[in-house]
């Protein structure tokens, strides 16, 4: 199975743990990376899709048999047993992954992927206690985040800029953030024209990304 860029980050950021969760799990190929490379004893997934669920179950089947990974039917982590370390959940909205954990368990250890509202999902763990070990965008069709938080590691000072933007974007700068600032920038050009009740706001989206701008070009 070729994997995608994005599964691909996503799958660097799982570190071996006891129980692994993989909340949304589509199609399975973060839990099937999980579990042929040895990095948990036991693997949960869940999918609110009977159809997406379905997939998975297919995908990891040997697993499925040999006790190894059992699948649950449901909304978030719902039914996900409270026993997992390690749980990702990607691809859904930054609120909707605040609602899930809200309503489930917090693990010793996240990978999330939030396509929205990153800034509130890293507000939401550091006044959780997390420490937020990883935390940048990269390219891959669109622009996409990647948020891994775990307890009892390293405290790394998170600013307002750090919030929003994310640490790693703006202490380790990379061309991919460049290029999303460029992009956000262009994108508040327009809604300059298209949105004039909204002017105000976007003047200071405008001149917070193009501060950022000046400062992470430096360091790139």
């Amino acid at each position: 199975m070729k994997r995608s860029k994005r599964l691909q980050r996503l799958c660097a950021e799982i570190k071996a743990c006891t129980v692994f969760a993989d909340v949304g799990c589509d199609h399975g190929y973060c839990a099937e990376y999980v579990l042929k490379n040895g990095l948990c004893g036991r693997c949960y997934i869940s999918d609110i899709s009977a159809a997406s669920l379905k997939k998975a179950e297919r995908l990891l089947s040997e697993y499925i048999a040999e006790g190894i990974a059992y699948s649950f039917c449901c909304a978030g982590m719902e039914l996900i047993p409270k026993d997992a370390d390690q749980v990702l959940i990607a691809g859904m909205g930054g609120e909707e992954i605040l609602s899930i954990l809200r309503e489930g368990f917090l693990p010793e250890r996240l990978v999330l992927q939030p396509m929205k509202n990153a800034a509130k999902v890293r507000k939401y763990l550091l006044e959780e206690g997390y420490s937020i070990t990883r935390d940048y965008t990269f390219f891959d069709g669109k622009y996409y985040d990647v948020i891994s938080a775990e307890r009892c590691a390293a405290v790394r000072e998170y600013d307002e800029k750090s919030v929003w933007f994310g640490y790693d974007n703006l202490h380790h700068p990379t061309q991919e953030f460049l290029d999303y600032l460029k992009a956000e920038t262009e994108k508040c050009e327009r809604q300059k024209h298209s949105a004039p009740t909204q002017v105000q706001a976007v003047e200071e989206r405008l001149e917070l990304l193009r501060e950022v701008w000046n400062e992470t070009s430096r360091n790139l």
